[in-house]
Parts: structure tokens; sequence; C-alpha cells
């Protein structure tokens, strides 16, 4: 059985995702062994999961089995799988020395939440945000992970998992903990994703006024924020598929706000989140998203031509 100060351990990538299986991606071609649970998935997943080499598993599997599990789900499923995996391991891996790691886009209240569901058991426990989209052949996103002070050998050893092509960048210093990571993924996405809420947003409210107005709102983007425009050409299409994700999150990131600011402030994202669950709920092609993909098209074709004008 590998231990984890082995240089190849056996890892849980849950579940396998574009996030999941590029990540396992990179552990199989390091040629270690990437267990996942693949019950209930569809074909889709089932297939990219096997692309990227990983190999089905229950959950009480798992649990003889891996050194480390690294959970990366949409948020609202995070916490029922640490939960669901605590009752795995209390059946198979009782005793058995292995740590969980929450990789996933949550509040700094919902990880800790999360920790507390594995004291009084062996399992250690990380906190890890990634940011960054999924790794590929030239990219890397990282991983930043802290953990509770006195376990700062575990944060060590993530840290070398490193040479299995994951870049891992610890937090520490004054006052880092658990929480701190995921403080950090929050603070990331909040800006980043919520910037792309922030113009769609407008972009809808504007075409609500007119469509003149939205040809006029381009118009001047165009003129005074090009930058701005370019965002839009690339970021309103890459966020369709994955605002239904983006729901969760913003709901996370909202709940963090209220942790640190207040009820006031926390109302930003969760206005977002209302706009990403719209977003949603007109896809495919309802009016909303036929509005919003215009506006990126027109802002492609504006920025295109603002470029070759120079």
């Amino acid at each position: 059985m590998a231990s984890q100060a082995s240089s190849t351990p056996t890892i849980a990538v849950i579940a396998p995702g574009a996030m999941g299986a590029a990540v396992a991606h990179r552990f199989t071609k390091s040629g270690v062994t990437v267990l996942t649970t693949l019950e209930g998935r569809s074909p889709s997943t089932i297939e990219r999961a096997r692309a990227a080499g990983m190999q089905d598993a229950s959950l009480p599997e798992a649990a003889k089995r891996v050194d480390w599990v690294l959970s990366i789900l949409p948020p609202s499923s995070a916490l029922q799988l640490a939960e669901d995996f605590r009752k795995a391991y209390e059946q198979e891996g009782r005793g058995r020395a292995l740590t969980f790691v929450d990789c996933n886009a949550v509040s700094p209240g919902t990880v800790k939440t999360i920790a507390r569901v594995f004291q009084g058991s062996a399992v250690r426990f990380l906190d890890a945000g990634i940011v960054g989209g999924p790794p590929d052949d030239t990219y890397s996103p990282a991983f930043y992970a802290s953990a509770d002070p006195a376990d700062a050998d575990l944060l060590d050893k993530f840290v070398a998992l490193g040479e299995l092509r994951i870049r891992v960048v610890p937090l520490r210093g004054e006052g880092a903990g658990i929480g701190d990571a995921s403080a950090l993924k929050m603070s990331y996405a909040g800006i980043s994703k919520g910037f792309t809420g922030l113009v769609a947003t407008m972009i809808l409210a504007a075409n609500a006024s007119s469509p003149a107005t939205a040809q006029a709102l381009l118009d001047e983007l165009s003129d005074s924020q090009p930058m701005v425009l370019q965002r839009i050409a690339k970021g309103i299409p890459s966020m369709l598929p994955k605002a239904y994700r983006w729901v969760g999150e913003m709901e996370e990131i909202s709940a963090f706000v209220h942790e640190g600011l207040g009820e006031g402030e926390a109302h930003v994202h969760h206005g977002f989140a209302h706009l990403y669950d719209r977003v949603t709920k007109a896809l495919p092609d309802g009016d909303d998203v036929v509005v919003l993909k215009k506006f990126a098209e027109d802002a492609k074709k504006a920025s295109q031509g603002s470029k070759g004008s120079k």
C-alpha cells in the first residue's frame, strides 16, 4: 500500500468533469493510479474519464486504496461528497492515513464545515482553491492551498505533488489556515467571473431599454474602452455553457463577502447568481442568450476593426 510520502501515490479525483479529468490526466501521464466514481455518470463523462486514464471505483474502494482525495465538484455538491466519503471511510478505510483536499469554489465558512466532517477520524484535511482553467499540454492552473497551522507538514506533502505536474502554491504566514485558500479563490473569482456577470447584466439591461441603446453601448465601449470590449468578445461566449456552475459559485462568494463585510455588500454577487441562473434558463437559444451572443459577435468584429485601423 502506497504511503503519502511515496513518489507514486494513489489518488482519487472526484469528479471527472472538465477540470477533474484534466487534472487526473496530468497524474496518469506521470504514472499515478487515479480513481474516480462513475456510477450514474453520463456516457460523455465516462468517456472523458477513460480518456484521462481514470479507473472506476466506489467510494468504499477508494477509501481503502487512496492516499489523496481531490474533491473537484460544483460547489453545491462539495459538502455531500465529504459526508459520503466519511461514511465510506468508516466502512472500508478506518484508521488508514489519507488526506482529503477540498478544491472547490466554496466560501471559507463552507470549507470549514467540510473540514469538520473529518474530525475524529484519521483523515487529514487541506483547503485548496483552483485559480485558472483546466490544465493542458502548455498551461497549468494554480492550486492555492492552506492548512491548519498544526499541519504544516501536510502542506509540504501537497506541494510535493507538484512533481506530478500540478502547480501548488502554499499559503503560509500570519493568520493562514483552513479557509484562506478558499478565500483567495472567492476573491479572484469574484473579480473575474463577477466582471463577466457585470457586463452581461448591463448588456441585457441596455437591450431591454432598446436595441439602439445596446448598439450605442457597444459603439462607446469600442471608442473609449476597447480592452473591455475585447474581454466581452471572449468572455461572454465562454461563460454561456458554464453559467449553471457559476450560480452556486456566486452564492458562495456572496456568503464570503457577507462574512467579511456584511449583508449590503453581499448583494452584489447574489445578484450575479440570479443573472447566471437567468442565462442558464435561457439556453440554448432564448432571448437573453441571443442578445448576449450577438453583442459578443459584434464586439469581436468591432475589436478586430479597431486593431486593423491602427
